[in-house]
């Protein structure tokens, strides 16, 4: 039976009007109104048109309704920016995602979510320095934020959409907490976006601040979550001397952006306002907040890597998955790639992309 409501889930995830997908299989924008209403249904010749144009297969168009995200549930960062086209297509991806993660869960056991429970209206850094003391990672940088999100319960999926005007976004779902990160935008701003998702997650996982209030507040956190105060306050004590090339090496201690360090710096007072708006139009003229100096390698997920590698040694492939879920490899490869390196994906003979043993970090479901 034609489900109708996976036509115009389908279209969306592609970003596409009705207009446009009428145009792209030679019918009329009613036609696609009339078979997403279910007034009339498409005849299988259509159908296949239909799934020739939106990249799905035929037999996902007769699958049981699928779970659409709604808006008001994700954090988005800037919805000013972003098309009704372009924020549809990425609450898509979201719901494939659950779709892929509940497969994923039926055949590994993965970390169970391990985050702590605040007050309405906490202070974002306390919470962050709260949740530090609970992962037991103190006030030491954190190398890869991606790696120790996973271990501690978060999906991580990367954004098929090869665009900035979709940031990251965070949203729990139900119990599990998931977040989605832009790969195209550099390694700093990516490991300063997974960490402001984590606020979110934290401080509006029931509801309160909106708008550009829980932005700020999610930045206050990750500023606090990946620089410690007192870490920055002890590898700085000289700031009155800070230029821009000593920051350019004190950034690498925490993998943040010369933009986010000199922020923080600010914010807990060691450079002065002057200070820090010469910085700013410093960074600003080398063109350093768009093309990051002395960039750091970009983080890349630890579960996938570990999940397609004992997939690989037992013949399952992503084809395998796709067909199980009745959509396109594409779709796959969009949630996970921007996290893994290619070679774990595609075979390799290195011996440390062998089968995973780490009993603490997941498990094959037998």
């Amino acid at each position: 039976m034609f489900n109708p409501s996976r036509l115009e889930f389908a279209r969306k995830r592609r970003g596409l009007t009705k207009k446009e997908l009428a145009s792209k299989i030679g019918l009329t924008p009613r036609s696609i109104s009339m078979f997403e209403n279910n007034e009339s249904p498409p005849a299988d010749d259509t159908i296949r048109k239909l799934s020739l144009a939106l990249a799905f297969p035929q037999s996902f168009f007769s699958g049981d309704d699928i779970e659409v995200l709604r808006q008001k549930t994700v954090s988005f960062r800037s919805m000013s920016r972003m098309s009704a086209s372009k924020r549809d297509a990425a609450l898509s991806s979201g719901a494939i995602a659950f779709m892929f993660n509940r497969w994923i869960e039926q055949h590994f056991t993965l970390p169970e979510p391990n985050l702590i429970e605040v007050e309405k209206g906490e202070n974002p850094e306390a919470a962050a320095m709260i949740l530090r003391q609970h992962w037991g990672v103190g006030e030491l940088p954190i190398r890869n934020v991606i790696h120790l999100l996973e271990a501690k319960g978060i999906r991580v999926f990367s954004l098929s959409e090869n665009t900035l005007e979709v940031d990251a976004y965070s949203l729990w779902e139900d119990g599990t907490p998931f977040i989605f990160l832009n790969t195209i935008k550099s390694a700093e701003r990516s490991k300063f976006d997974a960490a402001h998702e984590l606020g979110h997650l934290i401080l509006h996982k029931h509801g309160a601040p909106v708008g550009q209030d829980a932005e700020r507040e999610a930045d206050q956190f990750a500023s606090a979550f990946l620089m410690p105060r007192s870490s920055v306050l002890a590898s700085t004590s000289s700031a009155h001397l800070a230029t821009l090339s000593t920051l350019i090496k004190l950034k690498k201690k925490w993998g943040v952006s010369l933009a986010a360090l000199s922020y923080r710096m600010h914010k807990i007072g060691l450079l002065s306002d002057w200070h820090y708006r010469t910085l700013c139009i410093e960074i600003s003229q080398k063109g350093y907040n768009k093309n990051e100096p002395e960039g750091i390698e970009r983080e890349h997920s630890k579960i996938w890597e570990m999940v397609f590698s004992s997939l690989r040694e037992d013949g399952i492939t992503k084809e395998h998955i796709a067909r199980e879920l009745d959509i396109h490899t594409m779709e796959i490869e969009s949630l996970v790639f921007g996290l893994l390196l290619m070679n774990v994906i595609h075979g390799s003979n290195n011996p440390s992309h062998k089968k995973p043993n780490n009993p603490s970090y997941l498990h094959v479901v037998k």
